[in-house]
């Protein structure tokens, strides 16, 4: 265990990893957790102790412990690959038409 970071090491982590940063996971120091490596969340918030709390998309809350587990920023092409994702179709499919 590495113990709490510094006030300066929080104050870092939080601007590095500030609300609605996406993540994704590198390592996850826990036996039991189910999260694996690239896993994908979002940035709740930096608490005291260092530990970076994650809305995991697979609906974990698991925190990212400072010292014990890993996780890195998403890239901007990563971004923009889930935003192309979620992105609705342009052309909305319709049923067959029926005269009358």
């Amino acid at each position: 265990m590495f113990g709490f970071p510094s006030e300066e090491t929080v104050k870092s982590l939080r601007e590095q990893y500030p609300k609605g940063t996406r993540i994704a996971l590198n390592y996850m120091n826990d036996p039991y957790s189910k999260l694996e490596y690239d896993d994908r969340g979002t940035v709740d918030h930096v608490d005291d102790a260092g530990t970076i709390h994650v809305r995991w998309d697979c609906g974990s809350g698991l925190g990212i412990a400072y010292g014990e587990d890993s996780c890195r920023k998403l890239t901007e092409a990563e971004l923009a690959e889930e935003q192309k994702m979620t992105e609705e179709p342009e052309q909305e499919e319709s049923g067959p038409e029926m005269s009358m």
